[in-house]
Order: structure tokens, then sequence, then C-alpha cells
């Protein structure tokens, strides 16, 4: 059938084909044009992304440099793309240790910080039951001359201190009739500017020297008057009990 161009009428006695494929972008698809001299239009024909191919009667040598260009291409984008994926994920994979590692660091930290809350919470505990069996074991003297020396003798045994409620009474009982306010402004003492005090009749200086730890510093105190002038009396007597007159 006889074919006619645009520029006149005339028998194709050869026919070219050219088949051209191309990759605009890598993994891009790539187009195929078949051309044929003289026809009055082209058809183009879509084709799978495979190696670029040109076929064409004449320059096969040309056609294989651009297929071995355009595949080594390929390969170096592939290998780059490669490259590109192994770096981002081993700077993933470098993020995720460092917020494992500080996370473990902070539930150490936690788990510490816990502990040492319990840790004194339980102190707390133990130091508020112990005060509280301890205040449910104290005794509760009576305020009166009985309570007084029984108290007396109890910080007495404490700090290993002799004597007993026979040789107390007896002496308290001669030296003040038992009055915590009694004072002595007469004797010698007196005279002197240090006049006996409180239930044992205790000079100032004396109940400063023999002052027993844990008591009141006021010399009018009954427990501190009388345990402190038990210690002196052990001291010079050996024991209160010892001690039947003036001291």
């Amino acid at each position: 059938m006889p074919q006619h161009s645009i520029f006149g009428h005339s028998r194709l006695t050869k026919t070219h084909k050219y088949s051209i494929a191309g990759a605009a972008t890598l993994g891009a698809a790539a187009l195929a044009f078949t051309l044929v001299p003289g026809s009055s239009h082209a058809e183009a024909e879509t084709v799978s992304a495979a190696p670029v191919a040109f076929q064409v009667a004449a320059g096969a040598p040309q056609i294989k440099d651009v297929h071995a260009s355009v595949t080594n291409q390929l390969a170096t984008a592939d290998q780059q793309a490669k490259d590109a994926a192994a770096k981002l994920k081993a700077a993933q994979d470098k993020a995720a240790a460092a917020a494992k590692v500080k996370a473990e660091a902070a539930a150490a930290a936690k788990a510490k910080a816990q502990a040492a809350a319990k840790a004194k919470a339980e102190k707390a505990r133990q130091v508020k039951e112990a005060a509280s069996r301890a205040a449910a074991r104290k005794p509760v003297y009576a305020n009166n001359l009985d309570g007084w020396i029984r108290e007396s003798l109890a910080i007495m045994k404490a700090k290993g201190i002799p004597g007993s409620y026979e040789g107390l009474h007896r002496n308290i009982i001669r030296e003040s009739s038992g009055n915590p306010n009694a004072i002595n402004n007469w004797d010698i003492n007196a005279i002197n500017g240090i006049p006996s005090k409180g239930l044992l009749q205790v000079i100032p200086p004396t109940f400063a020297t023999y002052h027993v730890a844990g008591t009141s510093w006021n010399i009018y105190d009954p427990v501190a008057n009388i345990t402190a002038a038990a210690n002196y009396a052990a001291d010079k007597y050996g024991s209160m009990d010892n001690v039947n007159s003036a001291y």
C-alpha cells in the first residue's frame, strides 16, 4: 500500500525502526517509541522499567555504550540508596540505644529515690514506734513526796547511784519536812551567802557539782534536788542511807 508523507508521494524502499527506552528518574517507567519514516503519525508504547535499550539498524556499538552507561548509573544510584539507608539505620539504632540508656538511667534513679523514700519512711516509723513503746513503758509518778522519791530512785538506779527509799525519805523529813521550797537562812552556809535549798537542803555549789544528767537544773526541783544530794552522799558517805544528821 502506498505511503504518503507531508513532503509528497514516495514509496518507501526500506523501513527503519527505532526503539528508544529512557529512564527519566531512577525507578521511573521507561518509554519506547516506534517511529516509521514517512508515517503521518507516531505511536507511543509504554513498556516496563527495564534496562534502556536502543535498537537501530546501524550503530549497535553506540547502543551498547549507552546501555552500559545507564546500567552503571542505575547500579551507582542503587548503591548510594543502600548506603543512605544503612547510614539512616545506623543513626536510628544509635538514637534508640541512647534513648534506652537514658530511660534505664531514669528508671534506676527513680527506683533509687523510691527506695530511699521507703527506707526513710520505715526509719521514721520505727523511731515513732520505739518512742511510743518507751512512752508506754515510762512509769507515771505522783506529784508528791512518794512520787518524787520513787522517780529519783529510778534515775539513781540507771546512773548507778546507791540509796534506798527509807534512806532518802528519812533524810528528807529531817532536812525539810518534805517541802521542796525549803531554804535555810540562818546556818553557816546562809551566813556565807550560799544557803541550803530544797528537799535535802543542798547548797548551790554542791548541786552544780553533783547534778545528775537528765534532771532539771533548778535546785528547787524535787527530783533534781534528791538525785544530786544522793549523788553527793554516795561520793562522801557511800550512800544516803549512811547519813543520819547534817551532811
